[in-house]
């Protein structure tokens, strides 16, 4: 760990409120890969170290869940090449890293439609939840297939099965109700998004989730990204004050209430 990293940990640790959802659109690998004249899959291998790092360290630090942006519907339209290799990278990495995730104590989910990867990748998925399914500690939330507006799609299917079977009244169908039929409709909303290779936009990710996410963004390419990163990207959150639409000192009255109650949860 650098100097820098060892210091933003210590001042993460002396004070404010951690993030308990992070999530994170992994960006840059192609571009990372060009800049060194590799082939982008080069560059989806070489993130894979990054990753394990980022898990080390949110893990380490006690965050509750970590979602990260591996494959989005759009990522279909690639070329049918890429598309194989970066199935391929997934079950690699899967299959390798899970003794290590084991050992951090983390439990693996996923979201997103399933369905669509290749069975090869679905049963390794299910092969690693189920070895890590005895663990309590960092959630790892891989979106896969995901799309935001695919998931609130397939939210509204099922509010409408719910009504047409007599269980939901439409006229109670709320925000926080609406918001359980989510794919993370167990889960606490992302606190802080973080985004690399510096692109300012969202890309269809987590959109009812993030609503009122700080956003944190670094040129930094995803293969390069680093536990200096993430560490500055938490003590810039600790950092801010989150205001939910209100003024300073009811918001932060809001914020401790809001996390209060989800803790019970």
């Amino acid at each position: 760990m650098t100097e820098r990293a060892v210091e933003l940990k210590r001042e993460i640790e002396s004070g404010g409120d951690l993030p308990r959802h992070l999530a994170v659109i992994m960006d840059g690998n192609g571009r990372w890969a060009k800049e060194r004249n590799l082939p982008r899959l080069a560059g989806h291998r070489a993130g894979v170290d990054s990753v394990r790092e980022i898990v080390r360290a949110t893990a380490e630090l006690g965050i509750e869940v970590l979602t990260l942006y591996a494959f989005s519907v759009e990522n279909w339209n690639r070329p049918k090449s890429e598309i194989s290799g970066l199935m391929q990278v997934l079950k690699e990495t899967l299959r390798r890293e899970e003794r290590e995730l084991d050992e951090n104590d983390v439990r693996l989910r996923t979201i997103g439609r399933e369905s669509d990867l290749p069975a090869g990748v679905r049963r390794q998925l299910e092969k690693t939840r189920k070895a890590l399914s005895s663990n309590d500690g960092l959630i790892l939330n891989l979106a896969l297939s995901y799309g935001g507006r695919p998931e609130i799609v397939d939210a509204a299917r099922r509010a409408i099965a719910e009504v047409a079977a007599g269980r939901l009244d439409p006229e109670e169908l709320e925000e926080e109700s609406f918001g359980r039929l989510l794919y993370t409709g167990d889960l606490p909303d992302p606190d802080l998004l973080i985004r690399t290779s510096g692109e300012l936009r969202v890309s269809n990710f987590l959109l009812w989730q993030i609503a009122y996410a700080e956003i944190w963004v670094t040129p930094t390419h995803w293969p390069d990204f680093r536990r200096v990163h993430l560490y500055q990207a938490i003590r810039d959150y600790q950092l801010r004050e989150r205001r939910f639409g209100r003024t300073g000192g009811r918001a932060r009255k809001v914020a401790k209430l809001r996390s209060s109650r989800a803790r019970k949860k």
